[in-house]
């Protein structure tokens, strides 16, 4: 039986973190203690609290969601894409192999309408975020401004995302095998003919920007830059910020199973936040003062680290307290969407952040031909 143990007004109070009571040792409750100490107060068990603080490791303990309900979603989801697609860029849904273990991987393809033969086109890899999230009709007006500007874009649904049943749900590997997923939609952009394997880059918000920061962290890396707004960074501050509702979304995961005390080296691998030493090529982090998700105290360290560290690639601003976006404050701020007319609900900052993105881009990708420059300017 697990046993927690703090201390309260000068005694030791032990909570079970089980269904059953704690038995106490006899010695104390007969207060015959060693060395003549006081005998401890025997305190019934909070249950109440130890069932909010209990996180299970088991995987079969891993919350399933209503698998019918999403595969309608993504059905309507895609055919919203169709439809809006239509007379404003090509689009396209097929898969690919995961690098790593060969799973088939589905992949969103838009690309300009017109497209300019071979190699004529940057294009991007756009990372959907969420711990069990995937790429949906929001995305819908920032799409298309990209094809506008010449990229082709590349929308992998990595391993944990919904809306293709229980088996690609559970294979969640968070910060693991999902990097290598998404690394492998370089390779299907390669294969597109018209698209410049010199010029790709990588991006996403959230969950998006801890995949991005990790594949340019990674050293070697195939995307000349990424971008990664209001990026998760760190986790193991984030599951001790965070609490237990929080982990049980990791601790249950086939290829963790257990908590950053049990697997400190997993989660220290699998955070952004320690890889800023092996950056080679530029990368753009937007963060948010009143972000509720990616929480400041979370983001701010990873761009103090990049700003110390790593000035020459690192192009990174803190928005003050930016419009709300429509879901948690903060940390939807760049990324504000009309969900009726799906068309960008801008703001100030919405419009400066991406207005940065995009400059970064052009200067790193060449969406309009030529040879990507590399190091940004420091703003």
């Amino acid at each position: 039986m697990l046993e927690i143990r703090r201390r309260h007004a000068g005694r030791t109070v032990l909570a079970a973190a089980a269904v059953a009571l704690w038995a106490a040792p006899a010695a104390a409750q007969e207060g015959n203690e060693p060395g003549g100490r006081r005998p401890r107060q025997v305190v019934p068990m909070d249950s109440a609290r130890a069932a909010m603080l209990y996180v299970s490791n088991r995987h079969e303990d891993h919350p399933q969601a209503d698998f019918e309900a999403q595969l309608k979603t993504k059905a309507r989801t895609d055919s919203i894409f169709a439809a809006r697609s239509k007379g404003v860029m090509q689009y396209r849904k097929t898969t690919y192999k995961s690098p790593v273990d060969g799973m088939e991987i589905p992949v969103y393809l838009f690309s300009p309408l017109q497209t300019r033969g071979a190699r004529g086109h940057a294009a991007l890899v756009w990372v959907h975020g969420g711990v069990h999230g995937n790429w949906d009709q929001n995305y819908l007006p920032f799409i298309i401004e990209a094809t506008q500007k010449g990229y082709v874009v590349a929308a992998p649904e990595y391993r944990g995302s919904t809306g293709y049943g229980a088996a690609h749900y559970n294979a969640i590997d968070y910060g693991g095998k999902e990097v290598d997923d998404v690394l492998g939609a370089y390779d299907f952009l390669k294969a597109q003919s018209y698209v410049d394997p010199d010029r790709v880059g990588v991006m996403g918000w959230s969950h998006g920007g801890f995949i991005t920061a990790h594949l340019m962290f990674r050293g070697e890396t195939p995307f000349q830059s990424g971008a990664a707004i209001v990026p998760v960074t760190n986790l193991l501050f984030r599951l001790s910020f965070k609490g237990p509702g929080y982990q049980r979304s990791f601790s249950t995961q086939k290829e963790l199973q257990g908590l950053p005390f049990e697997q400190r080296a997993a989660y220290v691998k699998r955070s952004p936040y320690y890889g800023v030493d092996s950056l080679k090529k530029p990368i753009l982090v937007h963060i948010a003062s009143n972000d509720e998700d990616v929480n400041f105290e979370e983001a701010r360290p990873l761009v103090d680290a990049l700003i110390a560290r790593k000035p020459q690639l690192a192009e990174t601003k803190i928005y003050w307290n930016p419009t709300p976006g429509p879901v948690s404050v903060g940390h939807t701020f760049s990324r504000r969407v009309n969900r009726q007319t799906l068309l960008r609900d801008d703001s100030p900052e919405q419009i400066d952040s991406w207005n940065r993105t995009w400059a970064f881009f052009e200067r790193t990708l060449k969406p309009g031909g030529g040879t990507a420059s590399g190091m940004p300017v420091r703003k």
